[in-house]
């Protein structure tokens, strides 16, 4: 996404007659795409305009349920309006369906969990999994929703982010986390995520909860209609570099078969 006076996000000419205001809220939608929540003072700053003129665009998108504000820490955050348009469209477009083989398949080959994942903003939402066979396995994640940069399939689809992506969905440095071995800042995320961009695949050694390990591998974002990931995850005690490296080369496998069928 783009500041205000950048070029459009789509490769179409501007309006001829512009609305300022519809622009604005638009672009507050946008935003909130990118981030879990809003402050009245980051919208006007982003807009820039005055935070009155702010709180106007954000009472109107309030009223119609686009977001909806916390009353205790008056932050704003999508609304039922704004989650159910983009269930809807999800829908419509069920890529659950179309990649649940795929899922099924690489569970079935390794004997392991594994999952399909959505990024929204800063987090990852599981959309599809099959359990483990196994006694001992990795619980289903599925319906879930985790902090991205606490999970393999968060850093694979991060890795496909430019900076002033990266920048805008972690506006400070320090980081919140899940387990002692959650990265908590965002240099050591971006660290990371040039180890995957290099390797192509991204990996969690207990990030995201104590005793799972996991490796995702993500679409490329030309290839799919919205940023998604597959994942394998296994108890920490059977993964070894030897499995990681066959999961990595299962799931890029996966992800360039499958990819085609996203069109």
């Amino acid at each position: 996404m783009q500041k205000p006076g950048a070029p459009a996000v789509f490769d179409v000419p501007a309006p001829q007659y512009p609305i300022e205001s519809v622009d604005n809220a638009l672009k507050i939608l946008l935003l909130l795409g990118e981030r879990s929540e809003l402050r009245l003072t980051d919208v006007a700053e982003y807009l820039n305009v005055a935070t009155s003129t702010a709180h106007r665009l954000l009472a109107m998108l309030q009223y119609r349920g686009f977001v909806r504000q916390d009353p205790r820490t008056r932050a704003y955050r999508a609304g039922t309006a704004l989650t159910g348009v983009a269930l809807s469209i999800l829908e419509r477009f069920d890529v659950r369906a179309v990649l649940h083989p795929f899922v099924e398949s690489l569970s079935h080959q390794f004997a392991e969990t594994a999952h399909l994942a959505l990024l929204v903003g800063a987090s990852v939402r599981f959309i599809d999994a099959i359990e483990s066979p196994q006694a001992t396995r990795v619980t289903s994640r599925l319906g879930n929703s985790m902090p991205a940069h606490c999970t393999s399939v968060g850093k694979a689809m991060l890795a496909h982010c430019t900076e002033n992506e990266l920048r805008r969905l972690y506006p400070d440095d320090e980081l919140g986390g899940l387990t002692p071995n959650s990265i908590r800042t965002r240099s050591a995320l971006e660290k990371e995520l040039q180890q995957v961009r290099r390797r192509g695949y991204a990996t969690s050694n207990e990030e995201s909860e104590n005793g799972i390990c996991s490796v995702a591998v993500a679409y490329p974002p030309r290839q799919a209609p919205m940023r998604l990931a597959l994942n394998v995850a296994a108890p920490v005690h059977r993964m070894n570099s030897e499995l990681a490296g066959r999961l990595a080369a299962a799931l890029k496998a996966a992800v360039a078969e499958s990819a085609g069928l996203l069109h």
